[in-house]
């Protein structure tokens, strides 16, 4: 592997990569859309965090944004930094178990699916609505959007029924996160939440990403569905913090 240390060729990186994102993701306009103005942080020293926050160029502190990361202090952090900036700002954390998944070497059994239906495929954009109305963070024209981006460039997988809708699925985020697995009331306990979990772990591994996750700690089902595929539970959390300035939290009120 290449360390680059040279300022210039950093710059340089910089605009290759940018340059191979997706169009969807390379405009970030919406001050409200938590969802997409969002940081994955990771680090070994608490105090390059700090740094990273306190220097004026990385965060932009005037939208509300997100902050992702597997550090206990990220809270703490943050908030102190926010402090000594004098913003007024709504923090708000989530904590979960997190998870992953290990290998998948061969194709998940799903020769439950008998005929041409229930058929294991992948969304659609046109199906963005659907997860936007069945997720705990949607319900909204932000997420909305979000899932229609992840959906266009991410990996996704899906069980349709007869008629051809999803019934149970899994989507990846921006930062290659398995995240909504969800299946229909209807539909559930047969073990589509299990086939599309390992689906979409496999397809994430033979890209090269991480097949990794999060649960919430009272989301049994989801736990138990965890142990069932034998996938590792962390020895650290995944934490979600969402800043929203004063001035938004305002509005929102009225």
């Amino acid at each position: 592997m290449l360390v680059l240390n040279c300022s210039t060729k950093l710059l340089t990186l910089e605009k290759m990569l940018k340059s191979h994102f997706p169009e969807s993701l390379k405009a970030e306009t919406d001050n409200l859309d938590h969802y997409t103005n969002a940081y994955a942080v990771f680090y070994k020293d608490v105090r390059a965090y700090q740094q990273l926050l306190e220097d004026g160029d990385v965060i932009n502190w005037d939208q509300v944004f997100q902050i992702q990361g597997l550090q206990s202090e990220l809270y703490a952090v943050s908030k102190a930094v926010a402090n000594a900036k004098l913003l007024d700002l709504d923090i708000k954390l989530a904590s979960f178990k997190a998870v992953h998944f290990p290998p998948v070497s061969s194709v998940p059994d799903h020769n439950f699916l008998t005929g041409p239906f229930p058929r294991l495929t992948y969304l659609s954009v046109s199906e963005a609505d659907l997860l936007n109305r069945t997720w705990s963070r949607g319900g909204n024209q932000q997420c909305l959007r979000y899932i229609a981006k992840l959906i266009a460039c991410f990996p996704s997988v899906c069980v349709r029924d007869e008629k051809g809708n999803p019934v149970s699925w899994g989507i990846t985020d921006q930062f290659a996160t398995m995240c909504h697995g969800y299946t229909l009331p209807d539909h559930r306990r047969k073990g589509y939440s299990r086939l599309v979990a390992l689906t979409l772990a496999r397809k994430l591994q033979s890209r090269g990403f991480p097949s990794q996750g999060n649960v919430l700690d009272d989301n049994t089902a989801s736990i138990n569905l965890l142990k069932s595929v034998h996938a590792e539970f962390l020895p650290c959390r995944f934490h979600r913090l969402i800043l929203t300035p004063a001035a938004f939290s305002r509005q929102a009120q009225l």
